[in-house]
């Protein structure tokens, strides 16, 4: 009977063998499934456990388990697929699923270079063990590389080397807003600009004029450039080189430009007021259409059909004088025309549009341009040591013509400038200007809207100033404090 029993039981080795490979591949396709949907797949394993489980319980005689269990409710489980989920689990899905971390995303070690003085981009590349060709490659990548064969003292480059892949890629300054990147890619060396972030900073600031507007707006912290646009936008109201007086002031508000945290540039004005022998006036920064250009408070444009000074001048050498001594010709007769006095090559602006009808030289007037306006007024520009335009030419209010000089019957460098009006020649420095056409009603709304604000805040700007110039009036002589 045993020996009957042995025959007919299987042999359980190779049972056991196909049991371990279909665990093997349970187990596997388990873990496919926990990846692709963990919830699905915790609440099947959780069901298979628990029956598991139950099974190997003690039973009743009648089959009945012998112990009782509430039964199980799981939650409802509501499932979006996705991509992600379509997608074979592996090994690696915990950091491919983790990879948008920007804090896992490698960074570059850039190695920075300024370059000094004397030294070249080729030098350079030859210090960090860069090849001639890759240099080459570089510098022709596209129009926007071409720029780097102009270096200069101070320029800032950044290079990606790495030890055992060689260059990756050069970081270069564009321009203010952006940066130049080269790239060894697949297909080469290639070109790229990427956008800097600027800042721009509202700043306003005030001053009083006792010696000088230049030193004046020196103490107000105002850089040469924006002292000199403050003037030009006042310039056909007031002559800056004849009318400013001690106690006169001004005040503007303006931007400045940050990079990184570091000051690039001032900005535009974009609202000033100046105090010129008590008489206010003011401006406001706007844009009408044709690009952004100064207007009164009342919409009248304060750029005028003219400029009153064709220059930007350091004194009035002779006035306009009907029954002027001449100082060559040692005669007495008119001068018909101001001088103004001014290095050699100082730009000689045109007054207003026009068009060159004369451009040439004779040995009174030296080199010498004449243009003609609408309105029947002419202009004329003597002793030029240089001339820019040719007759027939258009030209615009503030474009430069030529350059101060002493050419024909001149004594020193000055500009002689004479203003005809109907062919009558008048005071340059004292003829009505014609007006310009003030902002079309249309756009009154817009520009007043952008301009009260920023008139308010010039008064704020002022007022500790009026404030103390207030109190220092109302003071006793006698006392040093009140």
């Amino acid at each position: 009977m045993a020996s009957t029993r042995r025959a007919r039981r299987p042999e359980l080795a190779p049972v056991a063998v196909q049991a371990r490979k279909w665990l093997i591949s349970a187990s596997g396709q388990i873990a496919a499934a926990l990846k692709a949907h963990p919830r699905t797949g915790a609440a099947a394993l959780i069901l298979i456990c628990t029956g598991v489980v139950i099974g190997l319980l003690p039973s009743k005689p009648d089959g009945e388990p012998g112990q009782q269990f509430r039964p199980l409710t799981l939650p409802e489980q509501h499932f979006v697929v996705t991509e992600d989920a379509l997608a074979p689990a592996g090994i690696g899905d915990e950091l491919a699923e983790s990879g948008n971390d920007e804090s896992l995303t490698p960074t570059v070690d850039w190695k920075q270079v300024e370059v000094q003085p004397g030294q070249t981009l080729e030098r350079i590349f030859r210090e960090l063990g860069l090849s001639a060709r890759l240099l080459h490659d570089v510098v022709n990548a596209s129009e926007k590389t071409q720029q780097l064969a102009r270096i200069r003292p101070g320029d800032e480059f950044a290079f990606d080397i790495d030890e055992e892949e060689g260059f990756r890629s050069l970081r270069a300054e564009f321009d203010e807003e952006s940066w130049l990147f080269v790239e060894r890619t697949d297909n080469g060396i290639e070109a790229r600009t990427e956008p800097r972030e600027l800042e721009y900073r509202v700043v306003e600031t005030q001053g009083t004029i006792t010696t000088s507007l230049y030193r004046a707006a020196q103490q107000a912290e105002l850089s040469d450039n924006l002292t000199m646009r403050l003037a030009s936008i006042f310039g056909w109201d007031i002559d800056f080189a004849l009318e400013i007086r001690g106690g006169d002031r001004f005040a503007l508000i303006y931007e400045q430009v940050w990079r990184d945290g570091e000051y690039l540039r001032d900005g535009p004005i974009l609202a000033a007021r100046f105090v010129n022998q008590g008489e206010t006036f003011e401006a406001v920064r706007f844009d009408a259409g044709d690009g952004p250009d100064y207007f009164a408070p009342d919409g009248r444009p304060m750029r005028q059909a003219f400029l009153r000074a064709p220059l930007n001048f350091t004194r009035v050498t002779s006035d306009f004088n009907p029954r002027r001594f001449h100082p060559v010709t040692r005669r007495t007769q008119p001068h018909n025309g101001t001088d103004y006095g001014a290095p050699t090559g100082t730009p000689v602006w045109a007054s207003g549009d026009g068009r060159v009808i004369r451009s040439s030289y004779n040995n009174r007037n030296g080199n010498y341009i004449f243009i003609r306006h609408g309105n029947n007024i002419e202009t004329r520009y003597l002793h030029l040591s240089r001339r820019h335009v040719n007759v027939g030419d258009r030209v615009q209010q503030g474009e430069t013509i030529g350059r101060v000089g002493a050419t024909g019957m001149a004594t020193g460098p000055h500009l002689h400038y004479e203003f005809l009006v109907n062919g009558a020649h008048r005071n340059p420095r004292t003829v009505d200007l014609p007006p310009a056409d003030p902002l079309p009603e249309d756009l009154m709304e817009k520009f007043q809207a952008q301009g009260r604000p920023l008139l308010a805040r010039l008064d704020e700007v002022e007022q500790p100033q009026l404030l103390l110039a207030s109190a220092e009036d109302d003071c006793p002589s006698s006392t040093k404090s009140c």
